[in-house]
Order: C-alpha cells, then structure tokens, then sequence
C-alpha cells in the first residue's frame, strides 16, 4: 500500500469532504457516511447545503471554523476544480488531501507535496480502508 494512503488512513481524524452531497446516492455522500462509519469526523464542505449526515456543512474549507483542525480535505469535484481546493488544504495547513478516483491533478499533487503534505490521488477510501489489515 502507498505509504501516504496508510497515513492518511491511520494517522487522522477529521476529513473535510469537498463536495459532500445530500443525496445518499451520490458516492460523496456514501464514502462522507463511511469515513463517519470508520470514526473519522466528517466536515461536509458544500456551497449549497447546511447539513449532510448531521454535521453542520459549510461553504468551502476557508469558511470552517479555526478551531476546527482539519487533518485532510477529501475533494470530490472534476480534476480541472480539484487544485483551488488542494490550495485550501495547503492554506489552512492540512496534513494531506485526498483525491478521490477520476480526480487527478499532477500539478496540484506536487504543490501539496512541496507543501509537506501526504497525497493521495485518484483513490477511494472505501477501496482502501479494506487494504489497510492485507498491505
């Protein structure tokens, strides 16, 4: 297993899941539930919504509370939006962003590595979490 997929799975705590959805059939809101499930706390970051699974959903990962300590911001969106918020993950001082499958962004990935940050990039944590007791 990738080394910062195993950090990132073992060593946090609370995710900020960008693009969280409302809608139980959407896989944001699935994997937001799962990471919830696995007793991960689960910021749902959603410009629309003012809550998704009983946490309070804020606009964008700028807006969460400072007091809140964001250990990695999740992004669910199209891989030409995921860099503004692999910035977000960089600016509030994230330990690593995780982008989920089909969203890639070469770019992004090495700003958030320059930065310190663990990546994970074009994975799901649903995948992943099994892999953790085999790898």
């Amino acid at each position: 297993m990738d080394p910062d997929v195993r950090a990132l799975l073992t060593t946090t705590r609370t995710w900020a899941v960008v693009g969280c959805s409302p809608n139980p059939s959407r896989d944001s809101h699935r994997i937001a539930a799962l990471l919830k499930h696995r007793g991960f706390t689960v910021v749902p970051v959603n410009p629309v919504a003012e809550e998704i699974l009983g946490e309070r959903c804020y606009p964008s990962v700028a807006d969460i509370p400072a007091e809140i300590e964001v250990d990695v911001v999740d992004v669910f969106r199209r891989s030409d939006a995921a860099g503004e918020h692999v910035d977000e993950a960089i600016a509030r001082g994230a330990k690593g962003v995780w982008l989920q499958l089909g969203v890639i962004d070469h770019d992004a990935a090495a700003r958030a590595r320059d930065a310190g940050l663990l990546v994970a990039m074009d994975r799901c944590p649903a995948i992943e979490l099994p892999r953790l007791a085999t790898g």
